[in-house]
């Protein structure tokens, strides 16, 4: 079951803010919390935060499951536009330059995964796939190898045809 949490009117451009959301899309939320702890970037922070919300908002909504055993994982990370300030900036010559404050929106789904790594079904399906892996082994050993090509030196060819003349 996924759990939302959004952070709407973060004082960041969305682009900033867009490449600590990239670091952390689709990892697993105790990976992504390590990497948004020692991320230098502003908004590592603030996305920090926000994955607390969701996991706490996963947590209330799944009562009896422990996060530990949930394997959960950022489904979806996605960052908009918010609103922008307008400024202007006073400019040589009595003319004034405009200034856009960007704000953006950060929306955070996270979700467990279906099969845990080492389950039964994962371990099911990983034999189906060696076993049809050999009836296709069997064209590939049918054509011929490729002989690696001889490279031959100037030093190997005198010494050989020192060989020949004894």
């Amino acid at each position: 079951m996924e759990a939302v949490a959004k952070l709407r009117n973060v004082p960041t451009s969305p682009r900033k803010m867009r490449l600590v959301a990239g670091l952390v899309r689709g990892k697993s939320v105790t990976r992504a919390l390590g990497l948004l702890k020692f991320e230098a970037n502003s908004g590592a922070e603030k996305i920090e935060k926000l994955l607390l919300s969701a996991l706490a908002n996963w947590q209330q909504k799944n009562e009896d499951e422990r996060i530990e055993d949930a394997n959960l994982y950022i489904k979806e990370i996605f960052v908009d536009e918010g609103r922008q300030l307008k400024r202007l900036r006073p400019a040589p010559q009595g003319r004034g330059h405009r200034i856009r404050k960007r704000s953006n929106h950060v929306t955070i789904i996270i979700d467990s995964k279906v099969e845990a790594i080492g389950s039964r079904q994962g371990l099911k399906d990983a034999a189906a796939k060696l076993e049809t892996a050999p009836a296709a082994a069997p064209a590939a050993e049918e054509a011929p190898a490729k002989k690696p090509a001889r490279r031959s030196t100037k030093k190997a060819d005198t010494q050989t045809a020192a060989d020949a003349t004894e």
